[in-house]
């Protein structure tokens, strides 16, 4: 495996962050959406003597990582991407939509980590507890959101929100996340399959 590309993605995101950094639209917005991806990063760095991932799930998780990024500097909402909502006839910006179907690629790297590390014996709890951890960890952010929006500057609040009138934005939210965990999830079975195989079969 190529120590490159974690170093590269790292490099690539620390220059955006500080590019990014300059004049946000809102610097409360921009603190409230970069502070989880910040997180996750240095846990990342901090991790990887321990437990280094594929290049395949750095690469998956570094595209939430930027999208998130992005969206903190201009709100989500506003995210220049007017192309996509003008060729697919859309009413809202669904750049938000897109961020949190790659929150659903996290289960790829937690599949690896069970898979390597033996955490399971099952195929059938290593496929489901990566969907499932997805949607929870989906749900507590839709929470955290939600306390956030109703603590903070309204202005602030409701770009963090980033609900564009939508009543089901939560729902949908989440249902995008828990898709681009199955997404994930197909992609890891199609690349370690044969590792995948040796687990025991589920329970009749």
């Amino acid at each position: 495996m190529s120590q490159r590309v974690p170093l590269l993605l790292l490099i690539f995101y620390l220059v955006l962050f500080s590019l990014l950094a300059i004049n946000p639209y809102d610097r409360a917005v921009w603190f409230a959406e970069n502070l989880p991806i910040v997180l996750i990063v240095a846990a990342l760095v901090v991790s990887r003597p321990w437990f280094a991932f594929s290049n395949t799930a750095y690469l998956l998780m570094a595209c939430l990582v930027v999208l998130h990024t992005i969206g903190g500097h201009f709100t989500f909402e506003r995210v220049p991407f007017d192309w996509v909502t003008s060729f697919f006839g859309f009413e809202r910006n669904h750049y938000d939509r897109m961020a949190h179907f790659t929150v659903g690629f996290y289960a790829y790297p937690l599949a690896e980590l069970m898979l390597r590390k033996r955490l399971v014996a099952s195929r059938f709890v290593l496929f489901m507890f990566p969907i499932c951890f997805i949607l929870a960890v989906a749900g507590v952010y839709e929470i955290f959101e939600w306390l956030y929006a109703v603590s903070a500057d309204p202005t602030a609040g409701a770009a963090v929100l980033g609900s564009q009138g939508d009543v089901w934005d939560a729902q949908k939210d989440m249902l995008a996340d828990g898709l681009g965990a199955i997404a994930a999830m197909v992609m890891f079975y199609g690349i370690h399959r044969r590792d995948i195989h040796r687990l025991a079969p589920p329970a009749p």
